[in-house]
């Protein structure tokens, strides 16, 4: 029997069935995908948003100064080394300020979507407060956030302390880091603590939020050694500088006077600070190394990466974050 021509027969049904079918599931995927761009974030600002089916964090790009020194391009890599192995997957990509490729500029420009800065600066000063805001202003195309430096911070008081101690272990010097009382005795102690003191050397700036950024910092280091006196000294600016930092101590009575190097990795400022020391005296001093690939640094640089990521969403223009 010949079907009327305005009753849909089997093949019209069937092309119906498969056409609301097909409706339903493209419905389905749009809803999917719209719920995607306004709830990918849902599950925590620091695991970043969805896209293409599976999380994507914003990048962290480091920052370093840069410096002629070969041995400060290694030193950083090997810290972002021991920031990746802290958080696995997440990107992270450096870029420096001036002297060392890759140009912070090129870094940004490589970007796409997402990224936070980290500045591996160790106070506020012109570098956090107006190059690295420059070069991100001059990359529209990423959703920014500067975090802010890593100092002042309790781990950085940790990496000290411990730099500290290593130094004098290698001296053989009476500078006893251990934990409990200021140098207590014993392979970890000094028989007359109130006789040592720390120099706190750092780079100096003109920006006295440099200064004040430091001054907590000697102060955590001075209560990370047990109340032990801390002085900082500086390699430019308006000083004091390290020579008359150590002077300074060394007219208290404190004449076992070791120098914290208070810089990320090796650099000018940090040998000259430490050449400075020895000339002092006939008498080798106590001079740490620099913070470099402490673990205590790393895990400093993903707080300020978490920090930065909680404190406001992602988005352009961008902001600088204080802590």
């Amino acid at each position: 029997m010949t079907p009327h021509s305005g009753s849909p027969g089997p093949d019209s049904t069937t092309d119906l069935d498969s056409a609301q079918r097909l409706m339903t599931r493209f419905t389905a995927q749009l809803t999917t995908q719209l719920d995607r761009l306004g709830h990918g974030n849902r599950r925590g600002s620091h695991e970043g948003v969805r896209q293409g089916g599976r999380d994507r964090p914003p990048t962290l790009v480091a920052v370093a100064h840069g410096s002629r020194d070969p041995e400060a391009l290694r030193t950083v890599t090997a810290l972002l080394d021991r920031v990746r192995a802290l958080r696995p997957g997440l990107p992270v990509r450096l870029g420096h300020i001036e002297l060392n490729q890759p140009l912070l500029a090129d870094t940004l420009a490589a970007l796409r979507g997402e990224a936070v800065l980290v500045p591996l600066l160790l106070s506020r000063g012109y570098h956090t407060k107006q190059d690295i805001p420059d070069a991100v202003a001059a990359a529209p195309h990423l959703a920014a956030r500067i975090a802010a430096p890593l100092g002042p911070d309790p781990l950085l008081a940790e990496a000290l302390h411990a730099r500290l101690a290593e130094a004098a272990r290698r001296a053989g010097a009476p500078y006893g880091t251990g934990d409990g009382a200021p140098h207590g005795t014993g392979a970890a102690g000094v028989a007359a603590p109130h006789r040592a003191g720390v120099v706190l050397a750092a780079a100096g700036s003109r920006d006295p939020d440099a200064a004040v950024d430091v001054a907590r910092t000697a102060a955590l280091l001075s209560a990370r050694l047990g109340g032990m006196p801390v002085l900082p000294g500086y390699a430019s600016g308006s000083g004091p500088t390290v020579p008359e930092a150590v002077r300074a101590l060394t007219a208290l009575g404190h004449d076992r006077v070791a120098v914290a190097s208070y810089f990320t990795a090796p650099g000018r400022f940090a040998t000259q600070c430490a050449n400075a020391v020895q000339e002092l005296s006939a008498t080798p001093r106590v001079a740490a190394a620099p913070l470099g690939a402490h673990p205590a640094v790393a895990r400093l640089v993903v707080r300020r990466y978490e920090q930065a990521i909680a404190s406001a969403p992602l988005s352009p223009p961008a902001a600088t974050v204080g802590v």
